[in-house]
């Protein structure tokens, strides 16, 4: 029997709640990218476990290579994919998701059934596991007796990858359509014939988030990012409008001023 000391029990009290946290954020959140955040954040805290456990070179493969590595490749997938939420509403295939569920509760009971039928060997201490260093005996393990699950771990996460290259390839039925062909075709149509708006036309930046303003100062839908709608960023006239004044009076720069020196 080991006991915890003061430092671990209080470092395991306050991070594994946080853990957890992190855990069903990847479940619930409806965004991909906070998603991803809470995987990252459980990712280095079970690397920061597996440090206070002496387990130092795997504690930071953990947090190298899972909460970088493995992070970029989630985010990749993301972005290669898509984040509209709307493909998930359509099942593609009739009965998927009811073979999903069964699926995911005949895995719960095998690993629970696993799990329980486990037993373990006697408690050695970390002294004589560590006895030839930790990098080495982990190397025995991984390349010894558990080899074979090694190997599989990695053929499924390169399956993983090739399968999100899959889903994103889309095949070119038509030529791609240059510019001049998109501007022959707005102007066959009568519709958008001189462009459509940029974001920050008769504004003060051009950048995406600033929308363009036509000539009675009002916002030319056209230039909102289609992007920035799906995120539920896209402001009022009133707010951007209070927002700009605040930002005037603050620099200095408002129009009553410039109409007095005027």
């Amino acid at each position: 029997m080991t006991h915890l000391g003061g430092a671990e029990s209080t470092l395991f009290w306050f991070a594994a709640p946080l853990s957890v946290l992190g855990a069903l954020t990847l479940l619930f959140a409806r965004k991909a990218v906070h998603a991803a955040m809470g995987m990252a954040m459980t990712m280095i805290l079970l690397g920061i476990f597996y440090i206070t456990e002496q387990a130092e070179f795997l504690g930071i493969i953990q947090i190298f290579v899972y909460s970088g590595a493995v992070m970029m490749l989630f985010l990749f997938v993301v972005m290669l994919v898509g984040v509209d939420s709307s493909d998930s509403l359509v099942e593609t295939i009739r009965g998927q998701r009811v073979a999903g569920l069964l699926f995911g509760l005949a895995l719960l009971a095998l690993t629970i059934s696993g799990v329980a039928r486990t037993t373990f060997p006697s408690f050695i201490g970390l002294d004589k596991a560590n006895a030839s260093g930790n990098v080495s005996g982990l190397a025995n393990l991984i390349f010894g007796k558990y080899v074979w699950s090694f190997e599989v771990t990695s053929a499924l996460l390169i399956t993983a990858a090739v399968g999100a290259m899959l889903l994103a390839h889309r095949e070119r039925l038509r030529p791609k359509l240059s510019q001049a062909d998109w501007s022959r075709r707005r102007i066959r149509e009568g519709v958008n014939v001189a462009g459509l708006p940029v974001p920050g036309v008769y504004a003060r930046h051009n950048a995406v988030d600033t929308p363009a303003l036509l000539p009675d100062g009002s916002i030319s839908e056209l230039s909102v990012s289609r992007v920035l709608k799906a995120r539920g960023q896209v402001v009022n006239t009133q707010t951007l409008t209070a927002a700009t004044e605040e930002f005037e009076e603050s620099t200095g720069d408002s129009t009553q001023e410039e109409g007095g020196q005027q």
